[in-house]
């Protein structure tokens, strides 16, 4: 059986249809804090900070591999660092301790915000030292630090991505650095307008979703020998800056895009232009299937 934890957020949202139909919907169990509506399969209330608790669901169902998805965003973890950590840190130590207990797989994924403003900002190696000044960036590099010990000291086969913006027409994300480029196309096909909260030259790493949960699986499916890393491996798929996006969908629609920067874009300011993610691509054959031209037609067709 697999688990899927934080199933109900952006990426748990598709990653659980893909893993559906690649298993079967008999073998994969969603869970999250809360009961979905109209939800096409197995569901289990799950909070991770609970360690009796997500203990017991792992040992009454069988639990063999996870996804363990549930976290606290950027920007909401930088609102609410003591939840940020308590969900980011103390979550995965629980996830991390039921793996050794039952030998299961983990695919735990990381995130851009482990690199700090001292990396060089364009094509960011997979080797750098990590200082990020975020909350969320220092709990995700705790995450990577855990897994690796549990790797290198209990055998515990746990692989993680560490994914950029991720955007996608199926789920409008909430409490993410990143969400201003998903509700760019949300708000373009349904008002025409948008306030953005980063500046108009602000460039991040981003990456359509589809060629996430692609990377996601390919990378769970490869042989452990082939791999010369496994919880943080760089992926890289487009950069672009925020009025690029917004020229580019206005190609397709009638927009106006206002730039009314927040606190959102000191987060961003630390972050890196693009990514260099050569190891993905050698130890398991990573490429990505969508630039922004492809991506802007598959959000704008299917928002419509």
């Amino acid at each position: 059986m697999i688990l899927v934890t934080g199933a109900l957020g952006q990426i748990g949202t598709e990653l659980v249809i893909a893993l559906q139909e690649k298993y079967g919907k008999d073998k994969i169990i969603a869970s999250d804090l809360k009961e979905p509506e109209n939800y096409d399969g197995k569901f289990i209330k799950c909070d991770v900070t609970n360690f009796e608790t997500y203990e017991e669901i792992n040992e009454k169902n069988g639990i063999k591999t996870v996804y363990h998805l549930a976290a606290i965003l950027s920007a909401t973890g930088e609102k609410n660092p003591e939840l940020c950590k308590k969900v980011n840190v103390n979550g995965l130590e629980n996830v991390l301790k039921v793996a050794k207990k039952y030998d299961q797989r983990l695919f735990c994924p990381s995130s851009i915000a482990v690199f700090g403003p001292d990396v060089p900002k364009e094509n960011t190696s997979q080797n750098v030292e990590l200082n990020p000044e975020t909350v969320y960036g220092m709990t995700k590099v705790k995450g990577e630090e855990l897994c690796d010990l549990y790797f290198n000291e209990h055998d515990i086969d746990v692989r993680g991505i560490r994914y950029p913006g991720l955007i996608s027409w199926k789920h409008r994300p909430t409490g993410g650095t990143t969400d201003y480029a998903v509700e760019m196309y949300f708000d373009a096909v349904a008002k025409g307008e948008y306030e953005c909260f980063v500046s108009k030259d602000t460039r991040l790493p981003m990456m359509f979703m589809d060629d996430a949960i692609r990377a996601t699986i390919q990378l769970m499916d490869a042989p452990l020998e082939s791999l010369n890393y496994h919880s943080n491996y760089n992926l890289s798929s487009m950069s672009f800056s925020a009025e690029e996006l917004a020229n580019e969908i206005s190609s397709h629609v009638d927009f106006n895009c206002i730039y009314k920067p927040d606190y959102r874009q000191d987060i961003a300011n630390t972050w890196p232009i693009s990514i260099d993610d050569k190891d993905a691509r050698s130890d398991w054959n990573w490429e990505p299937k969508f630039d922004i031209t492809k991506m802007t037609e598959e959000m704008i067709t299917n928002l419509r």
